[in-house]
């Protein structure tokens, strides 16, 4: 339980930035509900196969802990290496809130067009991969089952169908929350990126000095 606990807070990392701001516009777009409920099936999808893949990737390596308490001394660098990475990729992209071009054409986009944006989003984004290689082999290297990857999958589903909920709660007024949610999203994701990171960072530190 306590490593599940360790990896929730990661699943903030992975909808912070393009992919809560598509959600967004996603939200407020010409067939909402549909193009919404297509958009956050294509990134579970996605999230999850990505985590599976890393897990069973790790497994096939010999990287699980032969304990089942602690991980190889490897891996626990390894993560915090790759941690450090996505601390300072997010830091450089600060300041990058010029839409990427796809978005141009979210507000006639079709469900099939959501679920492929969603699928597609969630699977090559560098910050995202890096977060599902983060979970999934933590996971692995500490002896769990790949099941304990579901509640980091459940937050992660519930985050970025946010704003699908405030549609379903709000109905019209959405339209008045949702651009305001876009905006702080928009100028805060990589903050709350970096602190999330940061947590992960220094619990992953805590776990490798007391082994």
């Amino acid at each position: 339980m306590d490593n599940l606990l360790k990896v929730l807070p990661l699943a903030v990392v992975m909808i912070a930035g393009p992919q809560i701001i598509t959600a967004i516009m996603l939200a407020t777009s010409e067939k909402a509900l549909r193009n919404s409920y297509a958009y956050v099936a294509g990134a579970m999808v996605a999230s999850t196969a990505a985590t599976a893949v890393f897990y069973y990737a790790a497994r096939a390596l010999g990287l699980e802990g032969s304990d089942g308490d602690s991980g190889s001394a490897v891996v626990d660098w390894l993560l915090v290496i790759v941690l450090l990475v996505a601390a300072v990729r997010v830091f450089l992209k600060r300041h990058d809130t010029e839409p990427p071009k796809y978005m141009r054409k979210l507000q006639t986009a079709t469900p099939s067009a959501a679920f492929r944006i969603g699928l597609l989003l969630f699977l090559i984004m560098p910050t995202n991969l890096l977060v599902t290689f983060t979970v999934g082999t933590f996971l692995a290297s500490q002896g769990e089952p790949l099941w304990r990857s579901i509640g980091f999958l459940l937050v992660t589903g519930l985050l970025i169908s946010s704003p699908l909920l405030v549609l379903l709660l709000m109905g019209r007024r959405a339209d008045t929350v949702l651009p305001a949610l876009r905006n702080w999203m928009n100028a805060n994701a990589w903050v709350v990126s970096e602190i999330v990171l940061a947590l992960f960072l220094v619990l992953q530190i805590q776990s490798i000095m007391s082994a």
